[in-house]
């Protein structure tokens, strides 16, 4: 990608410096879709398709945020549903949004905050399925990774949407320097002018490696049946992969 970078926080973000997402929670779903022009609902909803199609009894979203994905996922099972569902961000005011938007399907849910650094409260090899969208970008991916390696049970199924790369480079090109026009001036009224709240997105989306890069990390790390599927001419992707049986 474009500017992108050897750190494997491609955002260089730090919670504990700058508790940005605090600030911004009651507006953080309107920024995405001002930043996306709604296309981030395309994105989430092939996302929730993907997991809801996958055999799992225990899943966790990781950086969930308001908790779009995992919402999705337990319409698309019907609302009820005897799997078990975690949902988990390190922002307590992100979780407490994910809950009020739950509204009847809460009880299908398990909000937890975690960090997707140190997943601590997570026993190795007890999860199914773990799940993150447009997070990766904020952490440092290594590590990351490394926690849903050790939380997965063997057979266990990773998933990760985020940002990718098109593939066409001067669209490419293009498309970053609407990011990098567009998003500072929408970012800032939509903030009230915190800076942070778009500082991080802009600089995770161009710093963030490609989808072929991105895949090569998972790999890494030891998943298997690594692979990806781009979306909207290649601005985001899935990611899958499975950890060994």
């Amino acid at each position: 990608m474009d500017g992108a970078s050897s750190d494997p926080n491609a955002a260089s973000f730090d919670c504990v410096t700058d508790d940005v997402f605090s600030r911004i929670a009651s507006r953080y779903d309107v920024l995405c879709d001002l930043f996306s022009l709604g296309i981030h609902r395309i994105w989430k909803s092939r996302m929730a398709r993907r997991i809801a199609a996958e055999p799992w009894d225990d899943m966790l979203d990781v950086a969930a945020g308001t908790g779009d994905i995992a919402l999705r996922v337990i319409r698309n099972l019907g609302g009820a549903t005897t799997r078990s569902c975690v949902v988990s961000d390190i922002c307590p005011a992100m979780l407490e949004i994910a809950k009020r938007r739950a509204g009847p399907l809460a009880g299908a849910l398990q909000f937890r905050v975690f960090d997707a650094h140190r997943l601590a409260e997570i026993a190795s090899a007890s999860v199914d399925l773990y799940s993150m969208s447009f997070g990766m970008k904020i952490c440092d991916r290594k590590r990351a990774v490394a926690e849903a390696w050790r939380v997965l049970r063997p057979g266990g199924r990773f998933m990760c949407l985020e940002a990718s790369e098109i593939p066409v480079r001067f669209i490419h090109r293009l498309y970053l320097a609407y990011m990098s026009f567009c998003m500072p001036v929408v970012g800032w009224v939509a903030t009230g002018g915190d800076a942070s709240a778009y500082h991080y997105l802009l600089s995770g989306v161009r710093a963030f490696p490609g989808a072929r890069q991105f895949a090569d990390e998972i790999s890494a790390q030891g998943f298997v049946e690594v692979g990806y599927e781009q979306l909207s001419f290649g601005i985001v992707a899935i990611h899958t992969a499975r950890k060994p049986r």
